[in-house]
């Protein structure tokens, strides 16, 4: 059995995507997983330069010059994402929903990472959201994509302390720390065949150790 194929999708810097290529080159995921592609819909974005800097290949589709149908434009994706045999498609700061149409393409073999322990705080303010609720406890979450915001199974959750005097700007970094073990954890745990998704509920082959 090869290398498992990874293909990326990002929309800004690419921290998490820059965290699984070095896992791929090497750490946990050197002799089980590759990046393809990266495919980035925001002009400029300092991923593309990851990718370059990596020798991965990269695309540029532009979601905000393109005015037909969201199918049409997942479609663009599609086809690259199959041109290089990609087998997981990573959403590595994506910040655009994926069509039904994309997701069925893909069933089960989606997966995002958000910065805050799902169900709570969805969408892009999850830092602020959780310090203005008083949370004590937030965190990282990697799951699976459905056709729902930030609500897919859920694969791996780690707690990351929230304080009396935290900001978007303190809870961030610490968060982010977390997010480069976690979702080349996940990853690893799907090369190994080890996710079993049941309805909602991921079950898992083994303990989980981040």
């Amino acid at each position: 059995m090869g290398k498992l194929k990874i293909g990326a999708i990002a929309s800004g810097s690419g921290s998490n995507f820059e965290a699984i290529i070095t896992s791929c080159e090497i750490g946990i995921l050197k002799e089980k997983a590759s990046v393809e592609v990266l495919i980035c819909n925001k002009a400029g974005a300092y991923c593309m330069k990851r990718a370059k800097n990596h020798d991965i290949p990269y695309v540029l589709i532009e979601s905000d010059k393109h005015e037909g149908p969201r199918d049409e434009f997942d479609q663009k994706m599609i086809d690259v994402l199959d041109k290089y045999g990609c087998e997981l498609i990573v959403l590595v700061g994506y910040m655009r929903f994926v069509s039904e149409m994309f997701i069925n393409h893909y069933e089960g073999k989606i997966m995002n990472i958000h910065p805050a322990l799902l169900p709570s705080f969805k969408g892009m303010h999850a830092h602020e959201d959780a310090i203005a609720y008083g949370v004590k406890i937030s965190g990282v979450t990697v799951h699976f994509v459905d056709i729902h915001e930030d609500h897919g199974p859920i694969i791996i959750q780690k707690c990351v302390p929230v304080y009396d005097m935290d900001t978007k700007e303190t809870l961030g970094p610490r968060i982010l720390e977390w997010e480069h073990k976690a979702f080349p954890k996940a990853i690893e745990l799907y090369c190994d065949e080890k996710l079993h998704i049941d309805g909602r509920i991921v079950r898992i082959d083994g303990e989980v150790k981040l």
